[in-house]
Order: structure tokens, then C-alpha cells, then sequence
């Protein structure tokens, strides 16, 4: 895209200035025979020629802006795990963080498990939207108006259980969305105009983005008592319940869908740390085969389910976002993108190589063996692609959200429809 627009200012660039540089003497754009006959009118010609030209220089800018229909969402609503949760999971009270959390962008914790911002933090700055508030932060008179999230860390995209790390699955969120939704639509229609600045307009729920990035604890959560292939038997299940939900969020009226898969799990440090002992079950980069065998598998068939959605959707556009590759180059490729460490954790406890133990989270103090041990933050997070044994660090997420606004790595790919000056803020 970006070669194209070179192309196209160097063209009409060299067309316009060519003919204002020698209006008398070159009558004609593509000749060099002068006619005093018809001099004067081929002059008027090739002054209005130059007019459109300027005009049409003028115009691209505009289109080439950030400004462009397919990414001018009044809101957002965002389902899913912690990869995106923006502090849904603290608002409920089941978990605190501590710092480090927080202190590369925030200064402080903010309900994010990141040193900084999320992927889906940088998509939105890079729309020109603020960062989405939870659905169940109430402090500090959050505002609502361009959308919510309704991610908590931990979920599922199947049912929760009693002994599930988090109650809020997918299912339950879509509730929450429909609650909110109907309180919504109660206060617009009692003197909305009170309430404007805080809460979605009623069609920002039809035009809004609806973006999905959950899953991955129902296959890595799966890994403590069961086999791969067991695991992979449940997939299925789990994409039905996937697409149950998507279809109630249609039936509400939503319309744009923004699908991740789920990352390389076997590179998770977490999972190393547990699954990894024997090396014959790590490849050649230091993930765990099985874990990203599983991931791919799901992925596959998400991306599948997409491909159906999308003929099952005829007025809906769905899109399939392959996090998986672009996660998986930048730990294979550490050095390309200015890393470190690719499986190193950089706020954890142990030392190398991973420095992560399961018993000392981040930010905490426990005591191993009759001595006190705290899981502190590293100098430099940006080293690090990994922050905690399961999360990523800001500048790794900054990378992720690069390679997603290329457009490359989705289905339909909207490299052709994204303006090249829409990127992420670093």
C-alpha cells in the first residue's frame, strides 16, 4: 500500500510540475513539436490538466489518513481473557496486583496484567479511541460512551466450574453486555441527553467493533489433567459454545467482529516451567511442541468457524486475526524486534534461564524454604517479550499490534483498505 502511494504521488508529481515548469514550450504533455497555431488553447489545457492534478495530490492525503470507513467504530466492546483485560478481573475484588504492574506506561498497577499497555490498549490509540474502561469499574466515573470491556482474566470460553480460576466465561460476559446494553436503552430513553458523555449512542451498537480474544486457558488449563489428544477432542465443544455466543451477539444487533486466535502457548514460560522438565518435549526455539500443536489445531478450526460465520453473517463483516504467527516470529526472532529474552520472565523469581517459579508471582513476597523471596521487576522490561511466565510485556504488545494494523495477517486481509499512517503510538 505504501509502495502504491509512492507510485502514485511520483506519477502525478512529475506529470504537474513537468507541465507548469514549460506551459509555452511544451504545448503538449507527450510532445515536442510547438504549434503557434494551437499553442494557446493546448496552454489552457494543460493548465486545467495541472488543476486536477494539484487536486488529486491534495485529495490523497485524506484518503490515506486514518480517517477511512473501515476503521471509524463509535465503540468497541471487547470478550475476553487477560490478554485484554483492562482491569475487570481487579474490579471484582478476586485478585490484587502489585507493582511492578503498571509502571512502564501507567506509572502504577491499573488492573492490567502488563508491565504497560495490551495489544488491544495500542489498537485502539492507533484508532484515534480512548482505552476501553471495565464493565464493572465504577471508580472514578468511568465513561462508557465509546464502549466497554467485559474481559477478566482467567476466563473460558466454556461454562465455568466451582473450581474454574474465574467465574466470568464468555457466556456470562455476553450477559453482562446484554445488561448493559438494556440499561443503556432505559437511560436514553429517560433523558438521554443527561447521560450522553458517559454512555453509547443507541446505533453505536450496531456500527460498533466487537472483538474477541479468549480461549487459551481452556486449552492450557486442560494440559494439568488430561492428554493432548483428550485436549484436542474438546475443541469442537469448545468452538460450539464460541459460536453460540457470537450468534446472540448478532441476534442483539452486532455487526463487526474482530476475531484473535490464541497464541503460542508452549512458549509460555509458565508452562515451560511445568511441562518442560523433560527437554525431548521442547523444539528447537525452547516452547513446548505439544502446547503449540494444540494451539494450531484450534486455531485451524477457528478459522473455520470464521470462514462459516462469515457465509451464516451475510450483513456482518468477520475477522480472523492470526496472533498466533505473529507471536510465535517475534519469539523465534527476538533480535529482529529488539529483544533479549524471548522464554525469560522479566518480572519473576529463579533466575535463568526462565526465572519464573509458579509459587512467587510477580510483585509478591512468599517464603521458600524459611526465607523470604520477592518476584521483582527486571531494569529494562523492553528486553523481555514475556513480563510475568504468562503475559507480555508493553513492548511486546506494541510489536503484536504493529503486525496486526499491517494487515497481513487476517482473514479477509485488509491490507488494501489500511491507510499506512495508522499505527500504533510507542
Amino acid at each position: 500500500m505504501r509502495l502504491f502511494y509512492l507510485t502514485y504521488y511520483s506519477i502525478l508529481s512529475f506529470l504537474l510540475f513537468s507541465s507548469l515548469a514549460h506551459p509555452l514550450t511544451q504545448p503538449a504533455l507527450f510532445s515536442n513539436t510547438p504549434n503557434k497555431a494551437t499553442a494557446p488553447k493546448q496552454k489552457i489545457i494543460i493548465q486545467n490538466t495541472a488543476m486536477i492534478l494539484l487536486f488529486c495530490l491534495l485529495l490523497l492525503p485524506l484518503v490515506a489518513s486514518g480517517e477511512i470507513d473501515h476503521f471509524n467504530y463509535p465503540a468497541v466492546f471487547n470478550f475476553g481473557d487477560s490478554n485484554s483485560d483492562t482491569g475487570g478481573r481487579v474490579a471484582t475484588g478476586l485478585e490484587s496486583i502489585n507493582p511492578p504492574y503498571g509502571e512502564t506506561f501507567f506509572g502504577h498497577p491499573v488492573g492490567r496484567f502488563c508491565d504497560g499497555r495490551l495489544i488491544i490498549d495500542f489498537l485502539l490509540d492507533a484508532m484515534d479511541m480512548p482505552f476501553l474502561n471495565a464493565y464493572l469499574q465504577s471508580v472514578g466515573a468511568p465513561s462508557f460512551r465509546t464502549g466497554t470491556n467485559f474481559a477478566s482474566a482467567g476466563c473460558t470460553i466454556l461454562p465455568a466450574k466451582a473450581d474454574s480460576v474465574s467465574p466470568f466465561s464468555l457466556g456470562l460476559q455476553i450477559n453482562q453486555f446484554q445488561a448493559f446494553k438494556a440499561q443503556v436503552a432505559n437511560l436514553l430513553s429517560d433523558g438521554g441527553n443527561k447521560y450522553k458523555k458517559y454512555i453509547p449512542q443507541e446505533d453505536f451498537f450496531s456500527k460498533g467493533l466487537y472483538m474477541f480474544d479468549i480461549g487459551q486457558n481452556d486449552l492450557a488449563g486442560g494440559f494439568y489433567w488430561k492428554t493432548e489428544d483428550q485436549i484436542i477432542a474438546t475443541i469442537p465443544t469448545i468452538l460450539l459454545e464460541f459460536e453460540a455466543g457470537l450468534k446472540k451477539l448478532h441476534d442483539q444487533g452486532a455487526r463487526n467482529f474482530w476475531i484473535h486466535n490464541t497464541g503460542p502457548l508452549g512458549c509460555l514460560p509458565q508452562n515451560i516451567a511445568f511441562f518442560g522438565k523433560d527437554p525431548t518435549k521442547l523444539d528447537e526455539i525452547g516452547c513446548l511442541s505439544a502446547h503449540n500443536r494444540v494451539a494450531r489445531i484450534f486455531n485451524l478450526q477457528l478459522h473455520a468457524l470464521c470462514t462459516k460465520l462469515k457465509n451464516q453473517f451475510g450483513d456482518s463483516n468477520v475477522i480472523y486475526v492470526d496472533v498466533y504467527s505473529i507471536k510465535l516470529d517475534i519469539i523465534s526472532n527476538k533480535a529482529k524486534y529488539g529483544f533479549e529474552y524471548s522464554t525469560s520472565v522479566c518480572c519473576g523469581y529463579g533466575g535463568p534461564p526462565l526465572n519464573y517459579d509458579s509459587r512467587v508471582p510477580c510483585g509478591q513476597t512468599k517464603t521458600i524454604d524459611g526465607v523470604n523471596v520477592t518476584a521483582k521487576g527486571c531494569d529494562d522490561p523492553s528486553e523481555y517479550v514475556n513480563w510475568d511466565g504468562i503475559h507480555y510485556t508493553e513492548a511486546a504488545n506494541f510489536q503484536v499490534a504493529s503486525r496486526i494494523l499491517t494487515g497481513k495477517y487476517s482473514d479477509p486481509p485488509f491490507a488494501h483498505k489500511m491507510p499506512f499512517l495508522l499505527k500504533p503510538k510507542y
